[in-house]
Parts: C-alpha cells; sequence; structure tokens
C-alpha cells in the first residue's frame, strides 16, 4: 500500500465524516444566513473531495498492479460515498425544500420520509468505521517503520564494529608490512656482504697461487 495513498485516504475520510456532520447540521438550521454560511463551507469541502479523489484516482493508478487493484477498490467505494455527499447537499442546499427531497426519494426509490436520516446516519456511521480503518493501517505503518528502524540502528552498529574490526586487522597488515620490509633490506645487506666477502677471499687464494708460483719459479732457476 502507497503511504501517498493512505495519506490522502485518511484525509478523505475526515473530511467526509465532516461534510456528513455539517449537512445534518445545516438540514436543521432555521436562520438563513446562517444555513447560507453552513453550505457555503459544505461547498467548499466538498470542492477539496473532489481533488482528493483525483489525486487518490493517480496514486492509485501508478502503483504495482496488487496494490493497484486494491486501492482502486477502495477508491469506488469513495467515489460512491462522494456521489451521496453531493446529493445530500444539493437537498440541504436546495430552496424548494420539498421538491429536493420528493426528487430524492424518487431517485431512492424510498417513500420513508425518516430514510433520508438513516441514510445519513449510515453513512455517517460508515465514514467513521473506514476513518478508524485508516487510523488502524497509519499505527500499523508505524509500527513497522519502527521496528525498521531499529533494524537499520542494529545493522549500522554491526557495520560500525566490522569497520573498526577491519581497521584494526589492516593496522596489524601494515606492520606486518614493515617487518618484511626491514628483513628485506636486512637480507639485501647480508646478501651485499656475503658477495664481497666472497670477492676478497678469492682475491686472497689468487694472490697465494700466484705467490707460490713466484717462489717455485725463482727456486727452479737457481
Amino acid at each position: 500500500m502507497s503511504d501517498v495513498f493512505e495519506g490522502y485516504e485518511r484525509q478523505y475520510c475526515e473530511l467526509s465524516t465532516n461534510l456528513s456532520r455539517k449537512c445534518h447540521s445545516a438540514s436543521t438550521l432555521s436562520d438563513a444566513e446562517e444555513k447560507k454560511g453552513k453550505i457555503a463551507e459544505i461547498k467548499t469541502g466538498i470542492d477539496e473531495a473532489d481533488v482528493l479523489i483525483r489525486k487518490m484516482d493517480l496514486e492509485a493508478r501508478s502503483l504495482q498492479p496488487s496494490a493497484k487493484a486494491v486501492c482502486l477498490s477502495k477508491l469506488r467505494e469513495y467515489k460512491s460515498d462522494l456521489n451521496q455527499l453531493k446529493k445530500e447537499f444539493k437537498r440541504v442546499s436546495s430552496t424548494d425544500t420539498k421538491q429536493s427531497s420528493r426528487e430524492d426519494l424518487m431517485e431512492s426509490g424510498m417513500a420513508d420520509p425518516h430514510a433520508v436520516s438513516a441514510d445519513q446516519r449510515g453513512r455517517l456511521a460508515m465514514s467513521v468505521e473506514r476513518l478508524d480503518q485508516s487510523s488502524d493501517r497509519i499505527r500499523e505503518s508505524r509500527r513497522l517503520m519502527l521496528e525498521t528502524e531499529e533494524v537499520g540502528i542494529s545493522i549500522v552498529q554491526d557495520l560500525s564494529q566490522q569497520r573498526q574490526t577491519l581497521l584494526h586487522a589492516h593496522s596489524k597488515l601494515h606492520g606486518v608490512d614493515d617487518a618484511i620490509d626491514k628483513s628485506k633490506k636486512v637480507l639485501t645487506a647480508m646478501s651485499r656482504r656475503m658477495t664481497r666477502n666472497k670477492w676478497i677471499v678469492t682475491s686472497v687464494i689468487v694472490a697465494l697461487i700466484l705467490a707460490i708460483i713466484l717462489i717455485i719459479s725463482y727456486k727452479l732457476s737457481h
């Protein structure tokens, strides 16, 4: 479910509940000016509800197929609810109340004069129920968000510990590298000394051989 759609849904349910109450309140007003002001408020609210319905429609159609089907199903209910609100607004705002009521009764096929009030109460109860459901979903989403946040914090802490371990291991490896470099230098120096000593020994041996040859030659000549 889209968080954006749920936000629009919550706003619509709250608005629908308020509009139902205002329509019921306006129908009982006897003061013309007061009733006129209440009707203007209802008209503004219905316009806002229309905007929310369009926003929910656009958001629902942008979702993945599984979530899209659920949102569109809810949207059909809200559109039906808004149409009922518009009918009720038309009845309340009509100057000829009796004629408007007669038309509404003919459309709905109801002859009971108390049916409109019963319909108002039923729709109001439905709006309140949807609002409660929306609030429950929002609370559940917040709970999941908090759980996800806790998991995220735990992961970050684990990664931080692993980073410290890696840095420590890197420091040890760096020390090993330094020791290897020093060993290489020592071995190189030893190799050079051994090579130098080898040349010295070779030179001494050659010198001794030459000396012996000279001595033998000298004796033979005398």
